[in-house]
């Protein structure tokens, strides 16, 4: 069938919409049509080369939909049903999946490759190529053909634009806050940068009882959104925050600084972990350049303070488990979803959603598919 995409075919260049090929599932596979993506910073890095994956590659990875087609094999997926797509599969079988963490399925290490699971071939074709897709997804188009593993069925009443946010930046961010951070009630929590991974990083914190949430971003329009969406205090920069939250714990500082910046770097290492406590953890949640080996910290400040540093991918939580229950916090009001997303376009519109995302003014922008 055909259907229509936004490709990238060099780095550094816009999405280029146009008409691609798609293959009917293989074994293992769904066809679906897509309702909605998340236009989130990680397509973005793709654009710039931070993360260095093959080219050329349909964007995407943060969709919803409902399935048209399932291959042979599938199962417990039929056609009508509503998806939710993680941005990692969980096989449920490796033993990262069967010991609970399904944000570290071994199907990840095809992430890069963006082929087909399956066989390790391409759906998707334009001007004579094979296309990958990413996070073996592509929800950057208005069809795609994906792994069963990579699919999360969710209620057929729930709006599939705010489902699609679930796919990575609330879960990720929300994770952030209460799996890989572990904050607690009464905790000091600092959250360093408010986009659509940060402002859940402060859901999550101020649902699991922090006591002082403290937002650290640049843009104005983004200390404000922390503020709706939970933060008590707000700051442009480290050097801003570092003497208030000084005053604000008595010296004691963050037991829990969380990283969600757009784009991680080393140099502000040492900034955040001058913000944590003794035994204050700092979460890297962010992305960092692929090429960046190196980071600015006092190594006898880690030691002598027993601060730790902390990796997060999908916010250490499991896909299959935490979107379901997402969506049960969003209908019983005790999680944000609708003003998370600023603005919504068309496929056509996705340069101009990250046009809006590089001025800092989107928290999310969606692809809104009719």
């Amino acid at each position: 069938m055909k259907t229509k995409a936004a490709v990238l075919w060099e780095p550094n260049t816009p999405w280029s919409i146009e008409e691609i090929e798609l293959d009917p599932p293989g074994r293992g596979e769904v066809l679906v049509k897509l309702a909605a993506s998340g236009l989130c910073h990680s397509d973005e890095h793709l654009v710039t080369g931070d993360i260095p994956f093959a080219l050329p590659i349909v964007g995407g990875h943060e969709g919803a939909g409902v399935v048209e087609q399932v291959g042979e094999g599938v199962s417990w997926i039929k056609v009508g049903d509503h998806v939710v797509f993680s941005f990692i599969p969980a096989c449920g079988l490796c033993p990262s999946c069967s010991t609970g963490h399904q944000n570290l399925c071994d199907l990840g290490a095809m992430l890069a490759a963006g082929m087909q699971v399956s066989d390790g071939t391409s759906r998707h074709h334009a001007r004579g190529e094979d296309l990958k897709i990413m996070c073996l997804l592509g929800s950057f188009a208005h069809h795609t053909v994906v792994n069963e593993a990579s699919c999360v069925k969710i209620d057929d009443d729930f709006p599939l634009e705010l489902a699609c946010l679930l796919g990575c930046g609330v879960v990720t961010g929300w994770g952030s806050a209460v799996y890989a951070a572990e904050v607690q009630p009464g905790d000091t929590v600092v959250v360093v940068g408010v986009g659509g991974i940060g402002a859940n990083a402060v859901q999550g914190a101020k649902l699991a009882g922090a006591k002082n949430i403290v937002a650290i971003d640049p843009v104005e329009f983004k200390r404000d959104m922390a503020m709706k969406f939970g933060a008590a205090h707000t700051f442009s920069s480290f050097d801003e925050a570092l003497p208030a939250l000084q005053e604000l714990t008595w010296g004691r500082m963050a037991d829990k600084v969380i990283m969600t910046m757009g784009i991680g770097s080393g140099e502000f290492l040492g900034s955040a972990l001058a913000l944590a406590s003794k035994r204050g953890r700092v979460v890297v949640t962010n992305i960092h350049p692929a090429a960046e080996y190196s980071a600015a910290i006092s190594l006898l400040d880690l030691t002598l303070m027993e601060k730790q540093v902390v990796g997060a991918v999908f916010g250490s939580g499991n896909p299959r488990a935490d979107i379901p229950k997402m969506i049960g916090l969003h209908r019983e009001g005790q999680l944000e979803l609708d003003g998370l997303i600023t603005n919504t376009y068309p496929l056509e519109g996705v340069n101009e959603g990250y046009e809006a995302m590089r001025a800092g003014a989107n928290i999310r922008g969606v692809l809104r598919y009719e």
